[in-house]
């Protein structure tokens, strides 16, 4: 089978240079004559270099170390080196976690082997004399201008990993904020608000501090690689040296909480990190702790939901623009239940509340997060058994108009099931008549922003349902007496549902069973009770939602 190695160890750190470079950025000429201008420049330095090559024309140069690099300075490095050759892929040095490089003799996925490109003995010669730490100067010194710009680029760059403060002290023993975890897993951070890997470090102490752990616990984490991102900031230190600073770093950290924590007369308020930058956040985020102050988040969804009411005239009656719809309506659903503007579902979840399938929701949520000023904005990429972490965002554009618009009574509703039979244009009228009654054919048209021929093809699928009627004075009204639950019973869009509903249970299980085979996962991501948050939350008495179906249908 196909094989890689992760770049970084468990510390944090690499014990080799890997420079991929592409050849489906600009053809395998320009993957040569890069490679042979970075041989060139290797060996202008002194450096000594493994190389191999694909059968897609693809090509690897290794650069093996005597002494192992931060991951912070080899990203630097490799990054810099991009600058100048075209084809060289980054990411793999990027990613702390998961970067990883085929290696020479492994399959490759379209026929063939990796093969090096000198003789094995000279390879292993390389390997077993790396480069000393003087062709390591060498390489860093030659490359020091483009090293310089690549962090001026990336202050300039919004970080897509949130660094949020540091939570609260009082907090259960053991439960950081989870963008603590990611800066503490991935070595990733926001360098308008940590200037260097020592603030970053800091930030990461003081937030475990605060949760309640204890010093023993983030050593742990060090020495078995669940934080080599944190492990990778102490590597500047020699080895003995490590535990101890980390020591000093948590004594700090310790007084830092106790004299902010005696200054605000016992009152318990969200802390940060002691080399924060000032709150860079748009005023309608700033103070506010989804867990703290739930009142709050009540008033941003409502206000996002008004937001989503204006621009959904963008979207206008295409079918692709009514799921794209339901997808935004379906993540402000999942935005009530757990009372934050910060949604984890996943798309399988998305999927079920929309009555989509999952790759047609991941589709939308790609377009809907990079539109101009969008209503969604991705704070941080899923990972093992986690979803993608969205935000509900009001644009500037509309803010003003959002905040003074009046909110509409009750709850957002995604797609209920029984409109999975009846379409998506009965879905939007259903839904403008619940909250505004007695309304003329043209007030939905205008409501809903459907044209007048899907309104009355709509209007009439559900008059002959019994789910609406039309009065004297010719203004449609729903029937409460009409059940939706029932009604859809009676389509079997329930069974179809729960079949959905457990196809995607099967999938969990499988890919929890392929993570713990063959990724070493954080033990948080694995837990074995993690399943379809819209089963979780059971809905008032006189309404209905998905989760009757977790509780009542599926078991």
């Amino acid at each position: 089978m196909p094989a890689a190695v992760r770049i970084f160890g468990k510390d944090g750190t690499c014990a080799a240079i890997f420079l991929d470079f592409d050849s489906s950025v600009a053809g395998t000429e320009r993957v040569h004559a890069d490679v042979r201008a970075v041989q060139a420049w290797l060996h202008s330095v002194g450096a000594r270099w493994i190389e191999d090559f694909s059968p897609n024309g693809g090509r690897h140069v290794y650069v093996p170390l005597a002494q192992r690099v931060t991951f912070s300075e080899a990203r630097d490095l490799v990054e810099a080196l991009g600058t100048r050759y075209r084809t060289l892929d980054k990411t793999p040095h990027q990613n702390l976690l998961h970067g990883c490089m085929r290696t020479p003799g492994s399959p490759h996925k379209r026929g063939g082997h990796q093969e090096l490109a000198m003789s094995l003995s000279m390879a292993y010669d390389i390997a077993r004399r790396p480069n000393n730490t003087s062709v390591w100067a060498a390489m860093t010194k030659d490359l020091a201008a483009e090293i310089r710009a690549v962090r001026a680029l990336r202050q300039e760059e919004s970080f897509s990993r949130s660094t949020a403060e540091a939570p609260v002290i009082d907090q259960p023993r053991g439960r950081m904020s989870r963008p603590m975890q990611v800066l503490a897993q991935t070595g990733l951070y926001d360098t308008n608000r940590y200037v260097s890997d020592s603030d970053a470090r800091q930030a990461v102490i003081v937030s475990a501090v605060a949760a309640g752990l204890q010093l023993i616990d983030v050593e742990r984490r060090m020495l078995q690689g669940t934080w080599p991102g944190l492990a990778s900031f102490y590597a500047r230190y020699s080895t003995k040296n490590r535990l101890p600073s980390l020591r000093r770093d948590w004594q700090n950290a310790l007084k830092y909480l106790s004299k902010n924590k005696a200054a605000s007369n016992g009152k318990n308020t969200v802390r940060r990190s002691p080399t924060s930058q000032p709150n860079t956040q748009p005023p309608a985020l700033q103070g506010i702790n989804p867990i703290s102050n739930p009142d709050a988040e009540h008033r941003f969804i409502r206000t996002w939901r008004n937001a989503l009411r204006i621009r959904e005239v963008n979207y206008q009656q295409s079918r692709t623009g009514m799921a794209r719809r339901m997808v935004l309506r379906s993540m402000g659903e999942a935005a009530h239940m757990t009372a934050s503007r910060f949604v984890e579902f996943g798309v399988r979840s998305i999927a079920i509340a929309s009555g989509l399938d999952h790759t047609t929701v991941a589709m939308h949520l790609r377009e809907l997060r990079t539109e101009e000023n969008p209503l969604l904005t991705l704070v941080e990429e899923g990972r093992g058994t986690k979803g993608d972490l969205y935000m509900l965002t009001i644009p500037e554009e509309l803010k003003t108009a959002a905040e003074d618009a009046s909110w509409h009574k009750g709850r957002i509703h995604a797609l209920r099931p029984v409109f999975r039979e009846l379409g998506l244009p009965a879905a939007f009228v259903y839904e403008a008549l619940e909250h505004s009654p007695a309304m003329l054919t043209s007030e939905i048209v205008r409501v809903t922003r459907l044209s007048r021929s899907a309104v009355n093809e709509a209007l009439e699928v559900l008059a002959a349902w019994n789910l609406i009627t039309r009065s004297a004075a010719r203004s449609w009204s729903t029937v409460a007496a009409t059940s939706l639950k029932q009604l859809a019973e009676q389509f079997g869009v329930l069974e179809a549902v729960a079949a959905q509903i457990q196809r995607y249970r099967n999938d969990r299980i499988i890919w929890r069973e392929w993570l713990a085979k063959n990724v070493n996962t954080v033990a948080e991501l694995l837990s074995p009770d993690d399943d379809y948050p819209w089963e979780m939350f059971e809905e008032p008495p006189d309404e209905w939602s998905l989760s009757d179906i977790a509780f009542n249908r599926t078991g």
